[in-house]
């Protein structure tokens, strides 16, 4: 690779505020500086020379076209391109971009997902800009962030609650940062999504029906060697992959992403890309072009870039660590303990308001990551488990516990902790352990929610994670806002809702059953699949929350429901036809080759030695067993799908996703498990797609 300038490169695409700061009068800079940061208003005319500079700025760095980049309800991005071109007199051209088409543009709506809310012929939807998000250059195309929303004002993307859960997250802490004497202004949600991902040789790719179509192996025989060395995991990166790695890097260090670091991850052909934190719309933004790059620039190196969460199995999937704290104007940390009784106090009630927002909503976090691809992920090799818990470490856990309890904290000469008096022990940033089994773990400054699935746009987890928070904090803004002695009714506030949620924290090992009988003994849900999580997704008790913080109508919330059924079911659908096809046109008629040969050494061997084998008779059965079994599965597997997708009794989507979950998932494993079997009895002459040994360990 050429040596780059990396100062120079970074965000040399990205319309950021040096370059507004650049190309604007300073009027004008100041005053989109101040939408930017207090969400005011921008008047057509401020809007016209924004544009007019954007515009110019782009078509420098290439551009000739500008498109509105939104997030529609897919998980993916979405984007409609024109140019800037305009008709001018003997047939030459303008090259214009106005104010009014950068704040708002109107992409026909009809075709995304709306939960049944639009018909066909409601396709009017506006795609509004939203400045607090860089525009960037990508393929000669100026793009604008934007949120997506229906001319009735309905949300029809993740970006638009994301926005309005970080406001409602703002206003609920700055009530509580009041109550302590903290002047601060404005609060913001940052975010660091750790994105794992395979990657796997193009020609091998080609070659998988069930890669192309479901991103995932719907077969294949497990290899001789897997992830059970622990040899891959920050082992030395391999030429084609460091080569690949370098490339990605400098087109997302271009785009002003702040991609930090990479390594090798568990399974073999696994990896990982960490970014710096970055405010949460931003982050969500990022994520979504990195997960888009990574794709774009592994077809350059001949691979492919796969991000379902379980590609292969019998070894680790893929997660997004979704790494979430929240910060004030002034740089605080508010997950971050202080070295003060009030900062201390501060911190023990954010993190109580943590502890009680995950234990109410056990439901909608769970419902936040669910996902045919994470159903197979959650809980197997180094995953967490679907029931959500929270881990705090031990040092913190005492602090909560002597709290609870009203003893004396050992580490404090044997005092009992007094909240706005005493200081808590020093907790160093890495004082607690990473606990991988945990799917929401507390670490130093910050929590972890490990669930987060790697194809997932991490908008709808961190729209959940800030409105939930937002609703405890107004319960306690509410409680302590009537306080007569501040520092008492804090006290018993935060003893009381520790106590009351104590359930939900777990410092131990997720991976095991014993954990899953203590869960259900302390009353945690454990919704296995996504039909599960998603049934209670439309509680009253969600909508009340919902609707009390402002982040969707109950309308919004019956939609996503619904899309997300569809969604489960659509999955379940492409997969089951995939694998039928695989069954008919590539196993049974390698298995019947190779039995066939079997057969006609079994006919020469007694021909030849005038005897019997036992072996290779035996083995004839098997195979002759096994084509009929899968065959006959294959069929049953046609029958309920089409009873799943026709059927009046399938009248629900609800009921159609259990019917996929409960009846047809069980007869796809069982066909696999058959299927796999004769896989591994297949030479490589007889073999119907390249096998795991080859897609997990060609890339070198």
């Amino acid at each position: 690779m050429t040596s780059i300038n990396l100062p120079e490169i970074f965000g040399s695409l990205v319309f950021n505020q040096s370059v507004m700061k650049e190309t604007l009068p300073t009027e004008t800079f100041e005053a989109l500086k101040h939408t930017m940061e207090e969400g005011t208003p921008l008047n057509l005319e401020v809007a016209n020379q924004v544009a007019e500079a954007m515009k110019n700025w782009a078509i420098s760095k290439g551009a000739t076209h500008f498109s509105h980049w939104f997030q529609p309800l897919t998980g993916i991005t979405a984007e409609k391109h024109d140019s800037f071109i305009s008709p001018s007199e003997e047939g030459k051209i303008l090259l214009s971009f106005s104010g009014k088409e950068l704040i708002k543009g109107e992409p026909d709506a009809s075709s995304f997902p709306s939960g049944g809310k639009r018909s066909t012929f409601e396709a009017r939807g506006y795609t509004v800009w939203d400045p607090t998000s860089y525009p960037f250059v990508k393929d000669h195309t100026l793009c604008i962030p934007t949120a997506f929303c229906s001319w009735t004002g309905e949300a029809l993307d993740k970006k638009t609650p994301l926005l309005r859960s970080m406001e409602s997250l703002n206003k609920q802490a700055l009530r509580i940062l009041n109550l302590f004497g903290n002047n601060a202004k404005h609060v913001t949600t940052t975010m660091g999504p750790e994105q794992e991902y395979f990657l796997v040789d193009e020609k091998l790719y080609q070659k998988r029906k069930d890669l192309k179509m479901c991103g995932r192996t719907l077969f294949g025989a497990r290899p001789v060697k897997g992830q059970e060395m622990d040899d891959q995991y920050f082992a030395a990166i391999k030429p084609r992959v460091i080569e690949y790695m370098e490339d990605l890097n400098t087109e997302l260090w271009k785009l002003g992403i702040y991609a930090k670091t990479e390594h090798n991850e568990g399974a073999p052909a696994q990896h990982e890309m960490a970014p710096i934190f970055t405010t949460s719309n931003l982050a969500a933004d990022q994520n979504q072009l990195t997960m888009e790059i990574m794709k774009k620039v592994a077809r350059r190196h001949a691979l492919i870039c796969l991000l379902h969460e379980k590609p292969f199995e019998g070894v680790a999937g893929s997660g997004k660590h979704n790494n979430w704290s929240i910060a004030t104007d002034k740089g605080e940390n508010l997950f971050a303990p202080g070295k003060t009784p009030r900062d201390n106090a501060q911190f023990l009630l954010f993190l109580t308001a943590v502890i009680k927002a995950v234990d109410d909503n056990q439901d909608l976090l769970r419902y936040s990551v669910a996902s045919a691809g994470n159903d197979h992920r959650l809980g197997v090799i180094e995953a967490p488990p679907a029931i959500m818990s929270i881990y705090v470490g031990d040092e913190l856990e005492a602090v909560l516990e002597s709290i609870k309890e009203g003893k004396s904290y050992s580490n404090k000469a044997g005092s009992k902790l007094n909240i706005g008096v005493d200081v808590l022990p020093g907790i160093p940033k890495d004082s607690t352990d990473r606990n991988r089994t945990s799917p929401f773990a507390f670490t130093g400054n910050r929590f972890e929610f490990r669930s987060v699935g790697s194809s997932l746009s991490i908008s709808g987890p961190n729209t959940i994670l800030n409105s939930i928070l937002a609703n405890s904090l107004c319960d306690f803004a509410d409680e302590l806002e009537k306080s007569k002695n501040f520092d008492d009714d804090l006290q018993a506030l935060i003893k009381r809702e520790i106590t009351a949620h104590w359930k939900i924290l777990f410092n131990g090992n997720g991976y095991t059953e014993d954990w899953v009988r203590e869960a259900e003994e302390r009353g945690l849900v454990n919704y296995r699949t996504t039909p599960e999580a998603i049934e209670h997704y439309l509680d009253q008790k969600n909508i009340d929350l919902f609707t009390r913080m402002g982040i969707y109508t109950p309308e919004e919330m019956k939609s996503h429901y619904d899309i997300k059924l569809e969604k489960y079911c659509q999955v379940l659908n492409i997969e089951v036809n995939t694998m039928i096809e695989m069954v008919y046109k590539d196993i049974i008629p390698a298995a019947a080759k190779y039995l066939n040969n079997l057969c006609d050494t079994c006919v020469n061997v007694k021909k030849g030695l005038k005897t019997k084998s036992k072996s290779l008779e035996n083995l004839s059965s098997k195979f002759i067993h096994w084509i009929n079994k899968i065959e006959n599965l294959a069929e049953k597997l046609l029958i309920e799908n089409d009873y799943a997708k026709y059927s009046p009794k399938m009248s629900s989507l609800q009921k159609r996703a259990y019917y996929y979950s409960n009846k047809i998932i069980p007869i796809m494993e069982e066909l696999r498990e058959i299927a796999d079997e004769i896989e591994f009895y297949l030479g490589e002459e007889y073999k119907p797609f390249p096998s795991y040994e080859d897609l997990l360990f060609s890339v070198q």
